[in-house]
């Protein structure tokens, strides 16, 4: 199926979190009001996580709550289409799917209306939870969005700690959107909450330093986020590629050069890419050559999702990877 052996015990990789549709554009480069429609794009990026496991020949599965209305019944379908396992899904009688109006300005820079007011996600119940699909996860991932709110936060420390205790390696990407916290405060206290549990995270740059506090992308500033569980930290830094840390070494892996068209779930592949690759050898992460060799793949993951619009349509498949590896070495 995958090559390497990436996922020959195909454990478990379970995405816990967020679901929901992006309503974008039908054309670039304009403010919301302007904007004359919009087409659906499913997303969420634990979510898209999942999809870009299960597309790279791993196992996956999602955690989360999704409305009992349409679009979560089409977000549910479109998990299921890309070989996610929904045992983890709870769909809510009362409240709404969550969506999200997204456009990239003129300027580049990617402007959110969200309406969670609340929406079937924040109210996912500990009670609800698939216990017995957590525990068998041998990788969970999760980011920061469901801390923001109660019932969800609770779920969400509840199933990181059964996770934890049944053996699973932690993975966080905190994956900020500032406008869904009260404040730029408040969403920095409740992300590092959570922090010292996680063994593996991944922050984008801007992300590093909205939680440092600095403005350099350096080593001591990311050395800062350092804490004694962790295992892998890693800088994403866009076209520049990516930092990683260890307990052992520190280096960094460059970027692929492809014609980017939408950055959308550019991370949630890469971090997908990762995953399938640690969840059957953890030793990866203590070996620096296999693990450039990973994050280069990874690299090349999140490469080939810049390239189509959308993240979910953008995920690619292992044939691409290799393909773009093999033509650009």
């Amino acid at each position: 199926m995958a090559s390497n052996g990436a996922v020959s015990g195909s454990s478990l990789i379970v995405s816990f979190g967020e679901m929901l549709i992006d309503f974008v554009p039908t054309v670039s480069g304009v403010s919301l009001s302007e904007a004359p429609g919009f087409l659906k794009a499913p997303g969420g990026a634990p979510a898209n996580v999942a999809i870009a496991v299960a597309r790279l020949g791993g196992k996956a599965a999602f955690v989360g709550k999704l409305g009992d209305d349409e679009f979560g019944h089409m977000l549910a379908g479109i998990l299921k289409e890309n070989g996610v396992s929904g045992d983890g899904i709870n769909f809510d009688q009362g409240a709404r799917t969550a969506l999200a109006f997204v456009t990239l300005r003129a300027d580049g820079e990617r402007e959110f209306m969200f309406y969670r007011n609340p929406s079937a996600d924040m109210l996912l119940r500990p009670d609800e939870l698939n216990l017995e699909l957590i525990k068998s996860a041998k990788v969970f991932h999760y980011g920061s969005i469901s801390l923001i709110v109660e019932p969800c936060r609770s779920a969400h420390l509840k199933a990181m700690e059964v996770a934890k205790d049944a053996g699973a390696l932690l993975s966080y990407d905190p994956n900020l959107r500032l406008p869904l916290w009260p404040s730029p405060e408040e969403a920095r206290t409740q992300i590092l909450s959570i922090w010292d549990m996680a063994e593996v995270i991944k922050v984008s740059d801007v992300e590093l330093e909205f939680l440092t506090g600095s403005d350099k992308i350096d080593d001591e500033s990311a050395l800062s986020l350092w804490h004694p569980n962790l295992k892998l930290l890693l800088v994403t830094l866009g076209e520049k590629g990516c930092r990683y840390y260890t307990k052992g070494f520190k280096g960094a892996v460059e970027a692929f050069h492809v014609n980017t068209v939408d950055t959308t779930g550019a991370g949630d592949a890469f971090v997908g890419a990762l995953l399938c690759k640690i969840v059957d050898d953890h030793s990866l992460l203590e070996d620096e050559a296999r693990l450039r060799e990973v994050l280069k793949y990874a690299n090349a993951c999140g490469a080939i999702t810049t390239t189509k619009k959308g993240a979910i349509p953008a995920l690619p498949r292992e044939a691409d990877v290799l393909s773009l590896i093999k033509g650009a070495y």
